[in-house]
């Protein structure tokens, strides 16, 4: 017969398995660039700058603590979260590593050296101007990202296509860009490339991970 103790012992093992499978930090940010929806694993290598070969490891350890998903189609191997719940505990994790962590909260400022360049509106505030059409939001990520999921309202224009469509965004108009969330440096760029061609632009620190974390909805 099975001892209490060892049942207890069984549970909480058996929650290790996800806290071991999140140990990584280059498994960390998979997770976070499958929060942005379905990749092929050349992708997520490519993202990450790491090997193909490491790449798999990485996700075979995700995968075995149930944290992702994998299809095939033909030769090509995609991976996605397996639900919402995954993308939640990403956000909460680090949300609690940023409210704990001094080392954290410093590397942060390297990416927030101007705070000006952060959005002042956020959630509902940010929507209602979006759709009454007192501010253009733009989705700088890849478009395939944009197309699996992004904020209301907003347009694709991927950073790499930014500069030569400026042209896309009304004058009279500021403008909020957003990527991958807020360790991504997209937006950040996407804000001073802005800048420097005389557009009023500020960056949300939000991505649809953390949107949707919110309780707020997104668009496909």
């Amino acid at each position: 017969m099975t001892s209490a103790r060892e049942i207890k012992d069984t549970l909480y093992q058996q929650v290790a398995r996800v806290g071991k499978a999140l140990s990584s930090p280059k498994r960390l940010e998979l997770v976070e660039l499958l929060c942005q929806g379905e990749m092929h694993v050349e992708q997520l290598a490519t993202e990450a700058g790491i090997s193909l070969k490491l790449a798999s490891a990485h996700l075979k350890e995700l995968r075995l603590a149930q944290l992702v998903a994998l299809r095939r189609d033909g030769r090509r191997v995609f991976y996605s979260l397996v639900d919402d719940q995954v993308a939640d505990l990403w956000v909460a994790l680090r949300a609690c590593a940023e409210n704990r962590l001094l080392e954290l909260r410093s590397a942060l400022g390297e990416v927030v050296s101007h705070p000006h360049e952060l959005s002042p509106l956020n959630g509902k505030s940010l929507l209602n101007q979006a759709r009454r059409g007192e501010l253009t939001v733009i989705d700088v990520r890849p478009a395939n990202e944009y197309a699996q999921a992004h904020l209301p309202y907003a347009r694709s224009m991927p950073l790499a296509e930014l500069k030569q469509r400026l042209d896309e965004l009304p004058p009279d108009r500021p403008v909020v860009a957003y990527c991958r969330g807020p360790f991504c440096l997209l937006a950040k760029d996407a804000v001073t490339l802005l800048a420097q061609a005389g557009v009023n632009a500020t960056r949300l620190e939000d991505g649809v991970a953390e949107w949707r974390a919110r309780g707020l909805p997104l668009a496909q």
